[in-house]
C-alpha cells in the first residue's frame, strides 16, 4: 500500500477495527489487507462459529439470534484477551443487528466499525464467485432483511464496496487515523 500513515504500525493504545457487513461485502478481504498493512492481528468471526452453526448455514438456513449468542460471546472473550495483552486487532464480523455489535463495544478495546455497503447484485455476484465458503448465496436476502443499518451509531462509518480495494484501504486508514485512538 502506498499511503502515508500517522498511525503507528504497532499502536500504543489497543484498538479494535470491526469490518462489518453482509456476506459477500468483502469483510475478510479488506480486513486482511488492513491488518497486513498495519501489522495488526486479523480475526475472522467466521472462525468462531460452531460446527453446528456452520452446517446450519451451509444447509441454507440463517442463524437465529439465540444461535449467535455463544458465537458473539466467544469473539468477545478473544477480544478481551487482546485488550489484556495490549494488542490491536482487525475483526471481520457481520454485525447485522445493533445488539450483535453492542457487545464488541465492551470488550476492553476502543472500537470503530467500518460498514461495507453495496448493491444486492454486486453482493450476489461476489458470493457466486467464491467456492470455498460455507455461506450459500441463497442466504443473502435473509442477511439483507436482518441488517439493521447503523445510521445512528457514532462509531460506525460506511464504505462503498464498489471502490477498488486500494481506495477502500486509503479510506479505512483515514477513518482509523481520525477516530481509532479517540
Amino acid at each position: 500500500m502506498t499511503t502515508s500513515s500517522n498511525l503507528p504500525k504497532e499502536s500504543r493504545t489497543p484498538v479494535l477495527i470491526v469490518v462489518m457487513g453482509v456476506s459477500g461485502s468483502g469483510k475478510t478481504t479488506l480486513g486482511k489487507a488492513l491488518a497486513g498493512h498495519l501489522n495488526w492481528r486479523f480475526l475472522d468471526a467466521d472462525d468462531f462459529h460452531s460446527a453446528e452453526s456452520r452446517a446450519h448455514m451451509a444447509s441454507g438456513k440463517p442463524l437465529t439470534d439465540d444461535m449467535r449468542k455463544p458465537w458473539i460471546s466467544a469473539i468477545c472473550q478473544e477480544l478481551k484477551e487482546h485488550a489484556e495483552d495490549n494488542k490491536p486487532a482487525i475483526l471481520a464480523f457481520s454485525g447485522l443487528k445493533k445488539f450483535h455489535r453492542e457487545p464488541l463495544r465492551h470488550c476492553g478495546l476502543p472500537v470503530i466499525f467500518l460498514h461495507l455497503t453495496g448493491e444486492r447484485e454486486t453482493l450476489a455476484q461476489r458470493m457466486l464467485a467464491r467456492n470455498d465458503h460455507f455461506m450459500p448465496p441463497s442466504l443473502l436476502d435473509s442477511q439483507l432483511e436482518t441488517l439493521e443499518v447503523p445510521a445512528d451509531e457514532e462509531d460506525v462509518f460506511s464504505l462503498a464496496i464498489e471502490a477498488p480495494l486500494e481506495d477502500l484501504l486509503i479510506q479505512a486508514e483515514k477513518l482509523i487515523n481520525q477516530h481509532g485512538n479517540s
